[in-house]
């Protein structure tokens, strides 16, 4: 049952004056009214039966404190309990009792959602931009990886882990010894990596169907984990060691963190402004997550929130087509380099002349025809242009032979977008470009200030839902640090 009370301070409340002015709490209190939080968990609670709840704005705060200091739930509230700011934030008196810590477990998990959480940095950066503490009109987006809080195994160890767990599982629930269950195989001993996963996937599946048929409907655990099995097993992704690798957190993925480097986690994606640095969207995807996959609706949350987009700053991974379509549709500018992955061209070759659709070689010889053409290969449908160069001025041309490949002509063959991206490569040549480009350096250290001061390094709990909490509380937490630092 929520039923707020007003708040009245007791005599020990004086304690509070002790608090100098200058401390983070106090000042991120004068720019930001909490209250909010109470109306926008209301429909939460039952407002005439239970017993009565504490205040969500309280339990909020609590959160936000935990994750300011990087806190245990263990340790926030010994903490909170101690120290007279904790408890000035909070607000409540210096002699009143703090809740159980299971209830602000209980809170994360069964009271605030994702989409809560969402709604809570929107209203902090809207006040931010209401009272002027954000003024800018520009952003950048980038990606942050996650370390799974497990380890991610082979194949081959989580089969073996999943035929011991049926097996054990419908003892327990049956209360029968299994007869006819195959040992497991000493994987370890086969030096062919291939077979091995073989050898274990047939000893699962030996399991599987021995087990099966023996459970009832009683066996509720025994069947679930046969379900999970038989998923795990369809999935084409797991024997190529790109699917499931953790029984513990079955949603975390292995990803790249460069061309040498993989991870075991889960991504987190967000939007933040470039003068302030404060956190505008956040987005949290597992581990094979690809950059930018959610652009769109990062900026959406951005405007919501009241910052005027105008110019919007990522590196490499963001120059593809769809994600300039939606910062255009966004109505702001892209300031993104051009990645040779996606525009393969050799500009010291050849240049464009957009206004006569033609291109030019080294050699001053121009396009003439232009066709269309679309062909089926391995990797999928691609699709783009043909152009062809002067004949006759190919013919003359002293770089004929090695330029030409023994046809009669060159031929220049481009993307759908080529064109596109070459303007835009010429833009990013200019001075004004590369000094602009200076800003997107700012979010490289709030990824690190994410990470060794607030621990989104690895992740605190198991699953996707979990992460991506802990994601958005890092987020308010480093808005609310950074939003004391302007204001003073």
């Amino acid at each position: 049952m929520l039923r707020p009370e007003p708040k009245q301070y007791s005599f020990h409340s004086e304690l509070y004056n002790k608090i100098p002015e200058k401390h983070i709490l106090k000042k991120v209190l004068k720019a930001v009214d909490f209250s909010f939080i109470n109306s926008l968990l209301e429909n939460s609670y039952c407002k005439n039966f239970g017993r009565p709840a504490k205040e969500p704005e309280m339990m909020c705060k609590l959160l936000f404190l935990q994750y300011i200091y990087n806190l245990s739930d263990d340790h926030i509230m010994v903490e909170a309990s101690l120290n007279l700011a904790h408890l000035y934030f909070i607000g409540l008196n210096p002699e009143d009792q703090l809740p159980d810590k299971s209830l602000l477990s209980k809170f994360r998990t069964q009271r605030l959602g994702e989409s809560t959480l969402d709604e809570i940095i929107m209203e902090i950066v809207r006040q931010c931009v209401d009272k002027g503490i954000i003024n800018g009109n520009t952003v950048s987006i980038d990606a942050t990886h996650i370390e799974a809080n497990t380890i991610k195994k082979t194949p081959e160890r989580l089969m073996k882990h999943l035929g011991k767990a049926i097996v054990h599982t419908y003892e327990q629930e049956s209360g029968e010894a299994l007869e006819g269950v195959p040992e497991i195989p000493d994987y370890k001993e086969i030096p062919d990596h291939k077979q091995a996963k073989a050898v274990m996937k047939n000893y699962l599946e030996t399991v599987l169907d021995k087990v099966e048929p023996k459970v009832s409907t009683k066996e509720e655990h025994t069947s679930a984990i046969i379900t999970n099995a038989r998923n795990i097993l369809a999935d084409p992704k797991f024997m190529n060691q790109k699917g499931v690798r953790s029984l513990v957190d079955g949603e975390a993925r292995v990803g790249r963190k460069s061309k040498t480097q993989d991870f075991f986690g889960y991504k987190t994606e967000f939007v933040m402004t470039t003068d302030e640095r404060i956190i505008t969207s956040v987005l949290t995807g597992d581990g094979a997550y690809i950059d930018g996959s959610h652009a769109k609706e990062l900026f959406e949350e951005t405007k919501k929130s009241g910052v005027n987009l105008q110019e919007v700053y990522g590196d490499k991974a963001y120059f593809r087509k769809s994600i300039l379509d939606q910062i255009e549709e966004v109505e702001a500018k892209a300031y993104i380099p051009v990645s040779a992955t996606v525009y393969r061209l050799d500009e010291s070759e050849y240049s464009y002349n957009k206004d006569a659709d033609e291109w030019q070689c080294s050699q001053g010889n121009t396009t003439v025809e232009k066709k269309h053409y679309k062909s089926n290969r391995k990797d999928g449908v691609r699709e783009g242009y043909k152009y062809y160069f002067e004949l006759n001025q190919c013919k003359a041309c002293p770089l004929h032979d090695s330029c030409t490949q023994k046809r009669a002509r060159r031929i220049l063959t481009v993307g759908m977008n080529t064109t596109q991206f070459y303007e835009l490569s010429q833009q990013q040549k200019t001075e004004e470009f590369k000094e602009k480009y200076k800003k997107r350096a700012s979010i490289e250290g709030k990824n690190a200030e994410l990470k060794r001061f607030h621990g989104l390094s690895r992740a605190r709990g198991y699953g996707l839902l979990s992460v991506s909490k802990q994601s958005k509380l890092t987020a308010i937490a480093v808005n609310l640090k950074r939003i004391a630092a302007l204001i003073s």
